[in-house]
């Protein structure tokens, strides 16, 4: 099966930041992307998917508690492998539940401090800031398949994927974001 899906990513993000800051923590935003994935099935019930889509572009804020201060963009490539078992396959509503693990890879991280910021060391206002470039995490993930005339299908699918970056400038360590987004997909499929 081949799928096309329009995809939000919505962070569920936890940052550390505040345990050297009180009331300060740092904040990506959502964002929709095209995406297509693979999905080979091994058996009737059992498919192994594999997701690929365009990098994610998130906006980071560092969020003061009475403002939010732009810090720059990151751009995120999220590929992701997930075995699934579909409960009812060649039926018109095929449900279906997997979980895998994902790969991210941080392409671009230009971000840098509009202000001076001070935790364990200070942060002077126009450091570099950069994340992990590479990042794993499991994922969960539960979805339809509506089977129509053809092997056409139509698509709704809900992923839980978890992973964290260490934020640093320079070599000091500042955050551990956990970026934990909520991932909801819509699109068309064709089986094959």
């Amino acid at each position: 099966v081949v799928r096309l899906r329009a995809t939000h990513i919505n962070p569920d993000e936890s940052s550390k930041l505040d345990h050297y800051l009180p009331y300060k923590q740092l904040e990506v935003d959502s964002n929709t992307i095209p995406e297509i994935d693979f999905s080979y099935y091994i058996t009737k019930n059992i498919a192994a998917e594999l997701i690929l889509a365009t990098g994610t572009r998130h906006e980071v804020t560092l969020n003061t508690g009475s403002s939010k201060i732009d810090l720059g963009k990151v751009n995120l490539l999220p590929p992701t492998l997930l075995a699934q078992w579909h409960f009812n396959p060649d039926q018109t509503f095929d449900p279906y539940a997997g979980a895998g693990i994902s790969y991210i890879r941080a392409m671009d991280n230009n971000l840098a401090s509009t202000v001076g910021i001070t935790n364990r060391a200070t942060v002077a206002a126009g450091t570099p800031i950069h994340i992990d470039r590479n990042m794993w995490g499991p994922a969960l993930q539960a979805g339809i398949d509506v089977n129509l005339q053809d092997k056409w299908l139509v698509n709704l699918d809900v992923k839980k994927i978890w992973f964290s970056a260490d934020v640093f400038t320079g070599s000091t360590k500042i955050d551990s974001l956990d970026i934990d987004p909520w991932v909801v997909s819509f699109g068309i499929g064709k089986k094959f």
